[in-house]
C-alpha cells in the first residue's frame, strides 16, 4: 500500500513514522516552507492543568499527554535518543491567589484518573524559586510533576529519520495540486510537472494546506497565526532540569540544557504569512516573561523564531476523511497544541490511512468543521 505524506512538521512526521511502522510504502512531501510551526516550537506536554474546557481538546490532549513516554522510548529503540523530551514537571504561577486555587482545584479533579500526571504539590514561594530560580519573589506556585517539554524541530527530526530508517522516501518537494477522479484523490501533481500516484493521501500541510483542497471543491477553515518566540541563554548555569514555568496565560518559560531558556509567545490571528519579527511582537514576549521570572533580565538573547500555527474552527485537531471522499485524510488544524498531539494524532491518522478503526473516536474531529 503506498501511502503519500504531504508535509513534515510534527503530524506529518508522526503519520509517516506510524506508516512506515505499519510496513505500508510512505513517501513524505514536505516544501519546508519558512515558519513552519513545528520548526518555531517548544512544547508543554500538560493538558491537565489548562483553563481550556473543550472536552474534545482535553479528550486528545490527554491521551497524547499519556502517550508520549512510549513514543519516546520507542524512538530511543531505534537509536533516536535526542528528541528532547523531559519529564522535567511544570510550576503553575498566575499571579491572583484565587486562580491559583482554582488551577489546583481543575489540575487534581484531572488528574485523579491519570496516574501520568504525577504527584500535585502546593509550593511555597521559596520552594517555587528553588525550582525556577528567575522566578519573582513571594510567588507560591503549583507543581505537576508529570508534566513534560520538547523541542519541536528535534522531535520531528527524530520522526522523520526513525521513518525513513523503517523504510519511507523523505523529499524536499512543492506540491502543485492533489490528483482526483470525481471523488477519489489518486496521488499529487509534483510542482517540477511530474505526478506520484498512491493509494492514499494524507495532507498534513499545516496552515499551507487550504489552497490544495479548493480546486476538489472542499473548504478547510485553517488560517495562519504568528507566533514570536525568544531563546535565551542563562550564561553559566544548568537549567536541563528546570521546569515550565505557567503564568497561566498564552505565554510560558520552559528550559532545556546549556542554559538556553525558552520564552513565548505571541498570538497573532490576521498575521498571514507576514513572516517579520516586530517590535511590539517581541516587546511582549520579554515583558511577559520579565514580570513572572525577573531574574532572566540578564540573559542573553540567543534567537528569535517565527512560526505560523494552523489555527482551526476551535483548538481541536481537525482530522478524518472528508465525507464523501476517498484516498484522502486530513490531519491539521492543532494550533497552540501542535507538540503536544501532534505524535499521537498523527499515529490516529495513520490508522485511518492504513483503512483501519482508529483506537480513538473521531467524530468530534471533523476535518471539515468551521467551513462555510
Amino acid at each position: 500500500m503506498r501511502i503519500i505524506v504531504l508535509g513534515a512538521g510534527i503530524f506529518g512526521a508522526s503519520t509517516a513514522y506510524h506508516l512506515a511502522g505499519a510496513g505500508a510504502e510512505v513517501i513524505i512531501l514536505d516544501e519546508d516552507h519558512a515558519g513552519r510551526a513545528t520548526a518555531a516550537g517548544a512544547g508543554i506536554i500538560n493538558p491537565w492543568s489548562s483553563e481550556r474546557e473543550d472536552e474534545a481538546w482535553y479528550a486528545m490532549a490527554n491521551a497524547s499527554a499519556r502517550a508520549y513516554p512510549a513514543l519516546i522510548e520507542e524512538l530511543a529503540g531505534l537509536g533516536e535518543t535526542q528528541t528532547s523530551y523531559g519529564r522535567v514537571g511544570a510550576i503553575c504561577a498566575p499571579a491572583d491567589p484565587a486562580q491559583l486555587a482554582a488551577t489546583e482545584a481543575r489540575t487534581r479533579a484531572r488528574a485523579a484518573t491519570v496516574p501520568e500526571a504525577g504527584a500535585i504539590t502546593r509550593l511555597s514561594a521559596a520552594e517555587a524559586r528553588a525550582l525556577f530560580p528567575p522566578l519573582r519573589p513571594g510567588q507560591p506556585a503549583l507543581h505537576i510533576a508529570g508534566a513534560a517539554r520538547v523541542d519541536g524541530r528535534r522531535l520531528t527530526e527524530a520522526l522523520r529519520r526513525a521513518a525513513v530508517r523503517r523504510g519511507a522516501t523523505d523529499r524536499i518537494a512543492g506540491v502543485a495540486a492533489l490528483v482526483s477522479a470525481g471523488t477519489r484523490v489518486l496521488g499529487v501533481m509534483l510542482k517540477d510537472g511530474s505526478r506520484l500516484d498512491a493509494d492514499e493521501v494524507v495532507l498534513a500541510a499545516g496552515a499551507w494546506a487550504p489552497p490544495l483542497l479548493q480546486p476538489l471543491g472542499l473548504r478547510l477553515a485553517v488560517v495562519p497565526q504568528r507566533g514570536q518566540i525568544v531563546h535565551l541563554r542563562m550564561e553559566g548555569q544548568d537549567t536541563s532540569a528546570w521546569p515550565v514555568l505557567l503564568p497561566m496565560s498564552s505565554h510560558y518559560l520552559l528550559a532545556f540544557g546549556e542554559g538556553r531558556v525558552v520564552v513565548g509567545a505571541t498570538r497573532e490571528t490576521g498575521s498571514g504569512f507576514d513572516h517579520r519579527l516586530t517590535a511590539g511582537g517581541i516587546a511582549e514576549v520579554l515583558n511577559n516573561a520579565l514580570s513572572v521570572a525577573p531574574g532572566l533580565a540578564q540573559a542573553t538573547l540567543l534567537e528569535t523564531r517565527i512560526g505560523f500555527r494552523p489555527m482551526g474552527p476551535d483548538l481541536a485537531p481537525l482530522l478524518g476523511r472528508p465525507a464523501g471522499w476517498e484516498g484522502l485524510v486530513i490531519a491539521n488544524g492543532l494550533g497552540p497544541g501542535g507538540l503536544t498531539m501532534g505524535p499521537y494524532a498523527g499515529k490516529l491518522a495513520a490508522q485511518l490511512a492504513l483503512r483501519q478503526a482508529p483506537e480513538m473516536d473521531l467524530a468530534p474531529y471533523d476535518p471539515l468543521r468551521g467551513a462555510a
